[in-house]
């Protein structure tokens, strides 16, 4: 059929569908919706970007740009200034203390949608990655990935406990509670005060039920008395946290009950945007778009990262209450993608359904009984977990399908696709050994450098990792101390290139890193400058080590993932290409995501941007 007799192009983003899983579960007839599309239209695996990162391919789908682009590398950057990390998609300025701060989209480049709007054609867009604060457009745009919590993070949860030591883990405070009547009185952890930065809280009392296995959590938000069972999550409780005489924030938290005797364990989530009330910063275009969701399907997760896979990691609760908080999430989202596709008649429509990303993520170590994260514990419990949620995906394939009418182009697709994480490589620790980043006299690779380069030389450093597998080097004029001269540059890349490239772990006898590329061969455009220098293509069942995420330098140059975060992508994207499904006949030969941008448009009849870099792919 003629590109131009379509008119609804819907988009169903499944975040991190493997293309050899779904292929396999197709070929069993698990899969029987996305094997229709398979039949009708054809299934490719689609190219992802360099790094393959959920912001990163989601930004190049929506602008059809290389990362040079649109300027989304990774989510941190370093700070050339500080060398410290910042969070890469979206900021917040305030001229001066008194002025409200301003929240920007680092994401640059031209999204599709506002092309759609410019031609006078409207678009649905629900929770796509960097869209926050979101996009003016013609129709609605909900903001995903990038959007804080009140706290201005991706996500700080908090756990109360009546124990008398527990460390905080990842992304989390402690509020150790202090007696054992049966009502204790305690404080949930707002958001920071605009001008002092000092914590915004609001009194909440634990009312102490053992002989019902619950508490009742009593407070001035809504409602006054919110129960909570032991082993289930809680309702939404809406608080407001007052900043002033005159001006409040509201938000939304939910609870789990862990433990209730003989310890109090009790985790309350990242406090969201309230999605029921008008926000200082907003969090949908229109910004009451937000609130009209709300009203009729109830409140909703508002946060970029839904999931709380942190409470998982830091055994707050277990695999049981992690999977029914995806269901939620998944419920919700569905109900969204539902709601809205009953009232499209016209334009472009998009969803994202962030939840398989995170799924794999947390439960592929149950597909691999010698994965060290599993420290020998039984499996089978967990191990069809993947493709259970596959399957789930899969229905809501067939919903979509059941909307789309003969004048409607369906496309499912995913980022990129996934692979195991045995072992990480410590980055920064394999630069100390070649001599390229140096520590302070008496500083030593490990606890006390284990974040932020701490102990690091300046002076005589000329290389240095942040992020999952950048490394930039210290260049003089660019970086606050750089000591590397630009005439320099090219021998350090090169040692670093032909060092790196083919290294192996010696314990596993196993190639760890396929190669080493420099950034001046991946990216394009206005933005190339905010990349790494160079970027690690690791090898499957490889990745960055944690620390060196945020700047460490670890004891150990390889080191087991014990973490329950087991599975991950950020390899050799070659090795990760997502999945990409349609109702009509495409061109199959290696697309990529920048492809789809363009594709979308044609659909519409509207014309491809000048920046964009793919073609259409329809037939």
């Amino acid at each position: 059929m003629p590109e131009n007799d379509i008119a609804k192009v819907i988009v169903v983003g499944l975040d991190g569908l493997d293309p050899s899983i779904g292929a396999t579960l197709m070929d069993a007839g698990e899969l029987p919706h996305m094997a229709g599309l398979r039949e009708r239209g054809g299934f490719a695996r689609v190219a992802t970007t360099y790094p393959a990162q959920t912001p990163v391919a989601w930004s190049s789908f929506a602008t059809g740009t290389n990362p040079g682009g649109h300027g989304i590398f990774d989510f941190l950057h370093r700070n050339p200034e500080t060398y410290l990390p910042d969070l890469s998609l979206c900021r917040f300025e305030q001229k001066n203390r008194f002025l409200p701060p301003k929240a920007v989209n680092l994401r640059q480049g031209t999204p599709l949608w506002e092309l759609l709007s410019a031609a006078g054609v409207s678009s649905t867009v629900l929770r796509c990655p960097c869209t926050f604060p979101p996009d003016t457009l013609r129709g609605r745009m909900l903001a995903g990935m990038g959007v804080p919590d009140l706290r201005g993070g991706l996500g700080t949860s908090t756990f109360y406990t009546s124990g008398a030591e527990v460390a905080a883990g990842e992304s989390e405070q402690i509020v150790r509670l202090e007696g054992r009547g049966p009502q204790i009185v305690t404080q949930l952890i707002g958001p920071r005060h605009p001008k002092t930065r000092a914590d915004i809280t609001a009194e909440i009392t634990i009312e102490l039920e053992p002989s019902k296995r619950g508490v009742t959590i009593r407070s001035a938000g809504r409602p006054r008395a919110l129960r909570v069972e032991q082993g289930r999550w809680s309702e939404w409780l809406h608080v407001k946290f007052k900043a002033g005489r005159l001006q409040s924030v509201p938000g939304i938290v939910r609870f789990y009950l862990a433990r209730l005797e003989p310890v109090l364990e009790l985790y309350a989530s990242p406090v969201n945007f309230d999605p029921g009330s008008l926000q200082l910063y907003p969090i949908s275009s229109p910004a009451d778009y937000a609130r009209s969701l709300d009203r009729e399907l109830g409140t909703f997760y508002t946060t970029g990262m839904v999931e709380d896979h942190t409470g998982l990691s830091n055994g707050r609760f277990g695999e049981d209450a992690y999977l029914d908080q995806c269901a939620d999430v998944m419920r919700e989202r569905r109900d969204m993608m539902l709601f809205e596709l009953d009232r499209f008649r016209e334009g472009f429509f998009y969803i994202l359904f962030d939840t398989p990303d995170r799924i794999q993520h947390m439960f592929w170590r149950f597909r691999e009984p010698e994965h060290p994260a599993n420290g020998g514990a039984p499996v089978d419990e967990f191990r069809h977990v993947i493709d259970e949620h596959y399957r789930e995906c899969d229905a809501i394939v067939g919903q979509a399908l059941e909307r789309a009418d003969d004048r409607t182009l369906l496309i499912v697709l995913s980022d990129h696709g996934f692979a195991s994480f045995q072992r990480g490589l410590n980055l920064n620790t394999w630069l100390l050994q070649e001599g390229l980043l140096v520590l302070e006299r008496g500083a030593r690779p490990g606890p006390g450098t284990a974040e932020f380069f701490h102990g690091v030389d300046w002076s005589r450093t000329r290389a240095y990792s942040l992020g999952l597998g950048g490394i930039y080097l210290n260049l003089e004029g660019r970086e606050a101390r750089g000591c590397v001269a630009a005439a320099d540059a090219e021998s350090v890349r090169s040692a670093i290139i032909g060092g790196l490239t083919g290294l192996g772990d010696p314990e596993r006898e196993a190639l760890a890193v396929r190669g080493v590329r420099a950034r001046d061969e991946l990216y394009s455009g206005g933005c190339v400058d905010r990349a790494p220098d160079l970027l690690v293509d690791f090898a499957a069942g490889y990745r960055a080590g944690w620390s060196g995420a945020l700047g460490g330098i670890g004891a150990d140059l390889f080191e087991d993932n014990v973490k329950k975060w087991s599975g991950d992508h950020v390899v050799d994207p070659s090795l990760v290409p997502g999945i990409l499904l349609m109702n009509r006949p495409f061109r199959q030969n290696g697309p990529a995501l920048t492809d789809l941008a363009p594709t979308i448009l044609a659909a519409l009849g509207v014309p491809r941007g000048p920046e964009m870099e793919g073609e259409s792919l329809l037939s």
